[in-house]
């Protein structure tokens, strides 16, 4: 049997919502307080992490895929992207939450006017970003790669363990 490209989309924006989900799931109910409490020796917090994920669903999908300039009133006072740089966030974990599922609104927006194989408008540095397919498979594997440092930072910060969707 195999897979139509419509098929694939939905497999694919459904891992996609899956991770995003999941992300949801592993913070809800965590106090605030422990949002803002580095847990690594890196010093990176919950509001950090998921102030990340919110500006990196920004970065591939209104950035690199639409080719929007993406300025917010999100930005201000915030320092520059540097990779080698603590994620932290002072915010309350209401404004950041709010933030990550305003970008996964508009990333779902973009999506659903382009195909898969649709080149990207944007650029990301100076790689080649064959299409769209690719995009969204980097952003699923960037979730679920934060979403397991999410789920160990909770256990360190309240002993809470098992609250990903797997």
């Amino acid at each position: 049997m195999r897979l139509s490209d419509h098929d694939i989309r939905d497999e694919l924006l459904g891992y996609l919502e899956y991770q995003r989900s999941s992300v949801h799931s592993i913070v809800e109910g965590l106090g605030e307080a422990a949002w803002h409490t580095p847990v690594v020796a890196s010093g990176w917090t919950v509001a950090g992490m998921i102030e990340h994920l919110g500006n990196m669903e920004r970065h591939w999908f209104q950035q690199v895929i639409a080719g929007l300039s993406t300025e917010l009133p999100w930005d201000e006072g915030r320092p520059p992207y540097a990779s080698k740089m603590a994620f932290t966030c002072d915010r309350p974990s209401s404004d950041v939450l709010g933030y990550y599922r305003a970008q996964c609104d508009r990333s779902d927006q973009i999506l659903s006017s382009l195909s898969l194989s649709d080149a990207p408008r944007g650029r990301h540095g100076d790689d080649e970003i064959p299409n769209v397919h690719v995009v969204v498979l980097h952003v699923i594997e960037e979730t679920a790669a934060h979403s397991g440092h999410l789920e160990i930072a909770r256990e360190i910060l309240d002993g809470k363990t098992g609250l990903g969707l797997r």
